[in-house]
């Protein structure tokens, strides 16, 4: 069952920062844009995928994002998720942001703020008639920093489907260089996400990112920009998805899936992305590896040792990408 999205949660509990690594967007993003690197930012849903990120970066030295949203949060409930976050950053020697993603729900937005689970909040008005969306998003920033949170913000909407985010394809636009300049001067956002050919999910198509429009926004915007619908699809891990198919007759499981190849990410972060967002890479990989642990081992049925190997492969992927993105190290 659902667990429901907030569930009974204490308000106006102020965010601890000094017991752990926990930190906000500001204590990891502006250090990234200024050395020319990004910080990944991987959705977590339950325990097994905080794990395999927090193994990726402990190893790697890496500061890192552990995101939720909107579905995640229905789906395991707000509570459940932070407390997984938190003890994860409590035993953590890099730094780790809590994050609330695509907050697309206002009121939602306004819950995280007041429970004091999270370091940082996305509102995410991209939708939103610009001045409307501009007085929206202050108004959060104004709340969020009251409490030492981090706000992001969204100005163009990323096309695509990805846990309650649906934009379609007439409504996608990019984001305006100009529109983004007096946005961040309006709201005082501390990160903009911001639309570039990107799309969530893993159905992408072949994707070319408007890296001069980033340019010029690099040119008028200066906090740390970030990338949505990122994950790369990988052909090594969809080979592993499909790998022995024709036994479930699942061949055609993310059939025709693209990603952004990983080089156009790199000309992007040297342009001013300093947080990249991925979660449908994850999904694959945890999938393959349960495939495969099934076909290895038709009879099992402890979830340990189907969950296990998942997490290690998870743990593998994001280690994948915190080297692309140059992180590692860097703590």
């Amino acid at each position: 069952r659902a667990h429901g999205t907030l569930g009974k949660i204490r308000h106006d509990r102020a965010v601890d920062y000094t017991s752990d690594m926990l930190v906000n967007l500001n204590k990891v993003l502006p250090k990234a844009h200024r050395g020319g690197y990004a910080v990944p930012a991987f959705n977590i849903n339950n325990l097994e995928v905080c794990q395999a990120v927090m193994d990726a970066a402990e190893e790697l030295q890496s500061p890192v994002i552990l995101q939720t949203s909107e579905g995640a949060l229905e789906y395991a409930g707000m509570e459940n998720l932070a407390a997984i976050a938190r003890i994860a950053a409590k035993n953590a020697s890099v730094p780790v942001v809590f994050h609330l993603d695509h907050g697309k729900n206002e009121k939602l937005v306004r819950e995280a703020i007041r429970s004091g689970l999270y370091t940082s909040v996305m509102f995410d008005g991209s939708l939103l008639p610009f001045k409307q969306n501009i007085a929206r998003t202050r108004t959060i920033v104004k709340l969020a920093h009251a409490r030492k949170m981090s706000v992001e913000a969204e100005l163009g909407p990323i096309a695509g489907t990805e846990d309650l985010v649906s934009v379609r394809e007439r409504e996608a636009f990019f984001t305006d260089p100009a529109q983004a300049e007096q946005f961040v001067k309006e709201t005082g956002c501390d990160a903009l996400a911001v639309s570039i050919g990107t799309a969530h999910g893993a159905y992408k198509g072949p994707a070319k990112l408007d890296l001069k429009r980033l340019a010029e926004i690099g040119k008028r915007v200066h906090i740390p920009l970030v990338l949505h619908g990122a994950s790369g699809i990988d052909k090594k891990w969809l080979d592993r998805l499909h790998a022995e198919c024709a036994k479930l007759g699942d061949c055609d499981r993310l059939a025709g899936a693209h990603g952004i190849p990983l080089a156009e990410e790199k000309k992007a972060i040297k342009l001013g992305i300093a947080k990249i967002n991925i979660d449908s890479d994850l999904r694959i990989a945890f999938t393959a590896s349960v495939r495969e642990a099934l076909l290895q081992e038709p009879h099992e049925f402890d979830p340990r040792k189907i969950l296990g190997p998942a997490r290690a492969a998870m743990t593998e992927l994001a280690k994948e990408k915190i080297r692309a993105f140059g992180s590692s190290g860097k703590w």
